[in-house]
């Protein structure tokens, strides 16, 4: 028989063995049970994180799947992070979610672990965990939500909840419309059903090869995801008898169809936060300069909201991301290996395109480019991100006199107040939303139209900071800035008045004040005072990496894979 971890585990000698036999079958296994390769279940089910709500269905798919290949599964729990209910924001503790990922992978008897994800951080978190453990794993989704619906529109979480709330503000929409709208948005259990951050993260897994086929797009609530949990369940042990780890998976080719995937679906901007991140636990460099070579020669092929008109149900039955990912198959490493054991080539031979209003060709896409892009300039030496396929065309080639925000207290202080010296042709600029700034990077980076021009009709400005935004947001918004402000970057340096130069055509972002008045705005600068002074909040400004890097901890990167010697003694 295979040396397992498992199976080492219970056939220890002396009381230790003993007493790891006697535990397990009280709760109702036997010796037959213990024989098998230990199979666990991260299962990130809570309810204070909506998006998960249906995981205990789904966690006995995968257990049935695991029973079926011969393994014997053992469900535990890690920490869930949900963005609706969360504060001050899930990206604070994405780093800590992936210590208790990874520690419980370690110190458990385990041969293999199927991870249960969903909500933004959470798969981010499980796969930054997964990668430092190594061991054996395959990632599973929740899937998408159902379609929003209002008489006969058809609407999208979180997308229609900001562009809505916004016609209520402004008095397009009365209070009955807008509560009938808030009955019908969220129709089922699973995730946004946009391209937000979920649906970029759990599709961009099946390129990385990480899942299986049909993770990204599947409905949570139609039955082929409780198959597809099932199907994990049984790969799960195929992986485990053979011991192939995620780092013979994830390999450098792997993150290029990742990226390449990411920009042709218009996906999230928080990818390059969570894949720089990933990379670095693999010891596999990834500098914002390749995301954006890869965007230039990617074309935009899916027409997914937010950059486009559809969602993610409609692009299940369109072809889903095996689809697309056989579209791309010119551009990609088709030829990198997966968990199924085929190549990625090899998983989508038989996938097709049904619907080419939805999913693009290549000769004929949507854009030429992706729908990501990165930035440099005096304002952001170590580069920012922009959605520029969200954004209003003519905005990216734009000019404007800055208006500044210090932090997100004086932002809602004043953003609303008829005062305020602004028009629609200035650019808004919020500091100290950074990794530290904030902390931990909230997604306020498509904060408000001020009040005033709302009521005038502007829906969007150029809008510039140092956080992020949820992947399900639209506008001309630069994010990521780095170094960000609270370490004394550039942007902490931005006046009232400066002159700020968006030039999407040559990748910049420019503030036009000379390099002697910032020389002499820095020695007045004065860092914020810290957020925290104990617990996990200190260790985390102390340790935090900045955006470039995947705002990880410092003492984070790399992996120690997991041994079949790694047994807990008693």
């Amino acid at each position: 028989m295979a040396s397992f971890r498992g199976s080492s585990f219970f056939q220890q000698k002396g009381v230790a063995g003993f007493t790891h036999r006697a535990f397990t079958k009280s709760m109702g296994f036997d010796d037959q049970d213990m024989q098998r390769p230990v199979i666990g279940i991260c299962n990130t089910f809570s309810e204070v994180n909506n998006c998960h709500r249906h995981f205990r269905e789904l966690c006995e798919a995968v257990k049935r799947g695991v029973w079926q290949a011969g393994g014997f599964p053992l469900e535990f729990p890690t920490i869930s992070l949900g963005e609706i209910y969360l504060s001050p924001s899930s990206m604070l503790y994405r780093n800590l979610a992936a210590m208790d990922t990874e520690e419980m992978i370690r110190g458990q008897p385990l041969d293999g672990v199927v991870l249960l994800v969903n909500c933004d951080k959470s798969i981010a978190a499980a796969l930054m965990g997964m990668a430092s453990a190594d061991l054996p794993a395959i990632v599973l989704s929740g899937g998408p939500m159902l379609n929003g619906h209002y008489r006969d529109e058809i609407l999208g979480a979180c997308t229609d909840c900001r562009r809505l709330t916004t016609e209520y503000q402004v008095g397009t929409l009365d209070q009955a419309t807008y509560q009938e709208i808030e009955n019908g948005i969220v129709r089922s259990a699973g995730h946004c059903m946009v391209m937000g951050t979920a649906s970029t993260l759990n599709s961009i897994c099946e390129a990385l090869g990480i899942s299986l086929p049909g993770n990204g797009a599947i409905p949570a609530v139609d039955s082929r995801r409780l198959r597809l949990a099932e199907a994990a369940g049984r790969q799960i042990v195929t992986l485990a008898r053979n011991n192939i780890r995620p780092s013979q998976i994830i390999n450098l080719e792997a993150f290029e169809n990742a990226i390449t995937l990411l920009c042709a679906v218009g996906g999230s901007t928080n990818a390059f936060i969570h894949l720089s991140a990933l990379a670095g636990r693999l010891n596999i460099n990834l500098p914002l300069k390749l995301f954006d070579e890869i965007s230039r020669r990617t074309p935009l092929i899916a027409s997914l909201r937010p950059a486009g008109k559809y969602q993610m149900e409609d692009l299940f039955y369109a072809g889903g991301i095996p689809a697309v990912i056989k579209e791309l198959l010119p551009l990609l490493h088709g030829e990198c290996p997966t968990v199924t054991g085929l190549t990625l080539a090899e998983n989508v031979k038989n996938a097709h395109v049904t619907d080419r209003s939805i999913i693009f060709s290549i000769e004929e896409p949507i854009q030429p480019e992706g729908g990501l892009s990165v930035l440099w300039g005096n304002l952001a030496p170590d580069g920012a991100v922009i959605k520029h396929a969200a954004a209003t065309p003519k905005l990216l080639q734009h000019s404007g006199r800055a208006v500044v925000f210090k932090n997100m207290a004086d932002l809602n202080d004043r953003i609303n107040n008829p005062d305020l010296d602004v028009t629609d042709e200035d650019i808004l600029v919020l500091q100290n939303v950074g990794p530290i700034g904030a902390p931990g990077m909230p997604e306020v980076g498509n904060f408000p139209i001020p009040g005033k021009l709302l009521s005038h009709g502007v829906r969007d400005m150029v809008r510039i900071s140092d956080a992020r935004m949820s992947g399900t947001a639209f506008g001309t918004i630069v994010l990521h800035v780095a170094p960000e402000s609270a370490i004394g970057g550039p942007l902490a340096m931005v006046h009232n008045g400066d002159q700020i130069e968006l030039d999407f055509k040559n990748r910049r972002i420019e503030l036009h004040v000379s390099e002697e008045e910032l020389i002499i705005r820095r020695m007045h600068w004065q860092a914020p005072e810290p957020h925290f002074d104990r617990g996990y909040g200190r260790l985390y400004l102390e340790h935090v990496l900045q955006a470039p890097e995947g705002c990880d901890f410092d003492f984070l990167r790399g992996k120690s894979p997991v041994q079949i010697e790694d047994q807990p003694k008693f």
